[in-house]
């Protein structure tokens, strides 16, 4: 992300830090290390809920109840460890959280083994896995700073980590797909959980020096804290509207991809292979708007990228319930939906983050990533038992056809938001006065 009324155009100054992060070592490690993790996750994104629909006959209620259970620790814990990030180093906490999801990852494969493995234990994974990555979640955006200096670089970095899960999302499915089809459902989540352990030894080679947040002035009290990061967000004209269109995004995403699941294996009759294969497939369209990212944001308004790219995500779920006939027919217009919804996620991510880091300063940016991963993924938690529970009373198909009107609906205040509006990148923020806060 830029600095200055130029930021989205600005080439970096070679006087200062090098002008390409490719001669950034610390950041090429973690971004490496976030590559392998991000593979592993796309596996378990689909082997996860797998499980519980193959060897459990799980309902869509169940699986419903799987995906709250693994994001509704974003609604409850994400301000609280936004909190304690802003307080502490955040590589080791980040080490802690991928060595956490390792073991819970590892433990699905060995129940399965054992033979007692049941939906009980795997909700309880899988809220665990949910908690450790609230804490990584939360950690790593306020980390990138660390190891990217000049907020100049800071759009060229999150088009690098768009791309890197863009990457994931084409080439994961397919993989999870595979391995399932060839392993089984729980013995394939072994990859994620080996995907951890690289992430883990790349935050150990990182030779940059994280200095620990220097205390305030008065004493810190938790709620004052909380609150901070709070009105932060709500009381930014730019970051308030991104956060409040976050939920009915997510809600929308969620919903779909959980349901489109169970849809295209039991109403479809896809196999899980050929349901990985469109995930991969339809997924190249977020690797080229993560690809693209950096030079479309140069060339247009930043705005404008912004509306175009978020409508084309609320658009392309219609595609899913009016797909019929064949089934290669039918799996082609899931791929042209998946392709268009990704392809501009790809490029209104990096758009956001861009926003989010440039409009936030370095005490409040734990703080700012937690209140946006509690309302993103609050969003996201309610998606899975209300879109299951519907769908369980009038049907899969019906189901995906409402969320389809919903997300179009969403388009009108994506139209008014002062977001769709700007022209660059503002001006980065500047510390708030602890005088004035007090």
């Amino acid at each position: 992300m830029s600095t200055g009324t130029d930021a989205a155009t600005a080439e970096p100054d070679v006087s200062g830090e090098r002008s390409t992060l490719w001669h950034n070592r610390d950041f090429v490690t973690f971004w490496v290390g976030e590559t392998v993790s991000l593979f592993g996750t796309q596996v378990t994104t689909l082997a996860l809920p797998l499980t519980a629909v193959l060897m459990f006959d799980a309902s869509t209620e169940q699986v419903g109840v799987l995906r709250f259970v693994q994001l509704v620790p974003y609604f409850g814990l994400a301000l609280l460890f936004g909190v304690w990030v802003d307080r502490v180093r955040r590589r080791p906490v980040m080490f802690a959280a991928n060595a956490v999801r390792m073991v819970l990852l590892a433990l699905v494969p060995l129940l399965s083994h054992l033979g007692v493995l049941s939906m009980g234990p795997l909700l309880i994974i899988a809220c665990g896995i949910g908690i450790a990555s609230v804490l990584f979640d939360v950690s790593w955006m306020s980390y990138v700073p660390t190891l990217v200096k000049d907020p100049k670089h800071y759009v060229e970095a999150y088009a690098k980590l768009g791309v890197t899960s863009s990457s994931a999302d084409v080439a994961g499915p397919g993989l999870a797909g595979v391995l399932v089809g060839a392993l089984t459902a729980p013995t394939a989540l072994v990859f994620d959980a080996f995907s951890y352990l690289a992430s883990m030894v790349s935050l150990v080679l990182i030779r940059a020096r994280e200095e620990r947040p220097t205390p305030p002035a008065t004493k810190r009290r938790l709620r004052t804290e909380l609150s901070d990061g709070w009105h932060w967000v709500f009381g930014d004209r730019i970051l308030r509207p991104l956060v409040l269109m976050g939920p009915a995004c997510n809600f929308c995403m969620v919903s779909i991809q959980t349901l489109f699941i169970v849809y295209a294996i039991r109403d479809v009759g896809l196999r899980p292979f050929m349901l990985g294969f469109i995930l991969s497939m339809s997924a190249v369209g977020g690797l080229l708007g993560a690809s693209v990212s950096r030079k479309v944001i140069q060339r247009f308004a930043l705005g404008r990228v912004y509306f175009v790219s978020m409508t084309a995500i609320f658009l392309a779920p219609a595609l899913i319930p009016l797909a019929s006939g064949t089934k290669p027919f039918v799996a082609a217009m899931f791929i042209v939906s998946f392709f268009v919804s990704y392809l501009g996620l790809g490029t209104v991510q990096v758009v956001m983050m861009s926003l989010r880091q440039t409009c936030t300063p370095a005490s409040l940016m734990g703080r700012m990533s937690a209140v946006f991963r509690m309302m993103l993924f609050g969003g996201g938690a309610l998606a899975g038992p209300v879109s299951g529970f519907v769908a369980g009373a009038v049907g899969l198909r019906t189901t995906l056809a409402l969320l389809a009107i919903l997300a179009v609906a969403l388009i009108v205040p994506l139209a008014l938001s002062p977001v769709s509006r700007l022209r660059e990148l503002p001006p980065p923020a500047v510390e708030p006065d602890p005088v004035a806060a007090s």
